[in-house]
C-alpha cells in the first residue's frame, strides 16, 4: 500500500496555505486562469479583458523555505498592476504599515521612466486568515487609498485591499443569492477544504464561472501527492517555528522574572531588616538561594 498524506480520497487541499493559494491561481491551465481573472474582477470591481502573470518566486512546483514569497503578481492589459497574497497567520508586526510599503514598492516598479510622473494604478491585495481590524466587526472587505482629511481622493494610484476571512465566517450558511461575489470567494477560500460543507460550497460555486473553475483546479491539485507533501512540509515548518517562538518567549519571561527576584532579594538583604528565612518566605524562593546571595553581598 502506497503511503499518502491525503487524509481521504476526497480530501481537498487547504487554499489558505500559501503555496496552495498561489498554485490555485498560477497553473498553466484554463481553469486556473479563469479563476484568477474572476477573483481579481471581484476584488477590484472592474472588468479585466486580459492579464499577464509576472515572474515571481517561488515557482508553483518548487518547495523551499518559508522565507520565500508566495505572492501572485499580475499586470493588466491597461498597464495596472496587482499583487495578491494569502496571509494565513498574524505575525508580530503592523500589517497596515507592511501593506503600505508593499504597495509603494509596487507603484515604484510600475512607474515609467521618463520626463513626467506617469504611472498606472497598483493594488496590494491581502487575503487574511485572521481578524485585522477588531474595531469593525462587520466589514470583511476594506479598500484603502490616499485621501485628504476632508475625504478628497488624491490620485488613487496606490491602493491597499484587505479581505478578512474571519469576518467572512459569519456568513457561512447564508442564502447564496444574498451573497456578493467577494463574499462567495471568501467563503470558498475559507471552507473549500472542509468536508462538512461540501454541499454548500458546491451550491455556492454553481453558476459562478470563476468559482467553478477554482473548484476544478483545486480538486485536480488535490489528486497530486506532491502537493500534500508541500502543504504538510509548510504546516510542519510553521508549527516548529511557532513552538520555538513560544519556548523562547517563555524562557525569556522566566529568566526575566528570576532576575527580578534576585534583585529584590539583594535589596532586602542590604536593608538588614528581615532575616534570611523571612526574605525566602516573602519572595517564595528557597532559603539556600537567599543564603547564597547573602554571602555574595
Amino acid at each position: 500500500m502506497t503511503h499518502t498524506l491525503r487524509p481521504s480520497p476526497t480530501a481537498i487541499l487547504n487554499p489558505r496555505n500559501d503555496a496552495t493559494f498561489k498554485a490555485l491561481f498560477t497553473q498553466e491551465t484554463p481553469e486556473s486562469k479563469i479563476a484568477l481573472k474572476d477573483f481579481l474582477e471581484a476584488m477590484l470591481g472592474k472588468e479585466i479583458t486580459d492579464l499577464t502573470l509576472n515572474p515571481n518566486e517561488p515557482a508553483v512546483d518548487m518547495l523551499q523555505e518559508l522565507q520565500m514569497s508566495f505572492d501572485v503578481s499580475v499586470t493588466f492589459n491597461d498597464g495596472e498592476r496587482a499583487c495578491i497574497e494569502m496571509q494565513s497567520r498574524r505575525e508580530n508586526y503592523d500589517y497596515a504599515v507592511r501593506a503600505e510599503i508593499h504597495a509603494a514598492r509596487l507603484l515604484n516598479v510600475n512607474t515609467q521612466k521618463g520626463s513626467n510622473w506617469h504611472s498606472e494604478s497598483v493594488y496590494q491585495i491581502s487575503v487574511l486568515d485572521f481578524e485585522f481590524d477588531k474595531s469593525d466587526d462587520k466589514a470583511a472587505f476594506k479598500w484603502y487609498s490616499m485621501r485628504s482629511e476632508d475625504g478628497k481622493q488624491l490620485a488613487k494610484k496606490l491602493n491597499v485591499i484587505f479581505l478578512d476571512l474571519v469576518k467572512i465566517h459569519k456568513l457561512l450558511g447564508s442564502p447564496i443569492e444574498k451573497l456578493s461575489k467577494i463574499e462567495k470567494w471568501g467563503l470558498f477560500l475559507s471552507y473549500a477544504d472542509d468536508e462538512r460543507y461540501v454541499s454548500y460550497i458546491k451550491e455556492l460555486s454553481k453558476n459562478e464561472e470563476g468559482l467553478m473553475n477554482a473548484q476544478v483546479s483545486l480538486g485536480r491539485m488535490s489528486q497530486d501527492e506532491i502537493n500534500w507533501h508541500r502543504q504538510n512540509s509548510i504546516d510542519t515548518a510553521r508549527r516548529d517555528y511557532n513552538s520555538n517562538m513560544e519556548y523562547a518567549i517563555k524562557t525569556g519571561l522566566e529568566r526575566g522574572a528570576h532576575q527580578k527576584t534576585v534583585e529584590a532579594t539583594r535589596n532586602l538583604l542590604a536593608m538588614h531588616i528581615l532575616t534570611n528565612e523571612q526574605i525566602a518566605q516573602a519572595l517564595e524562593i528557597s532559603l539556600d538561594e537567599v543564603q547564597a546571595l547573602s554571602q555574595k553581598n
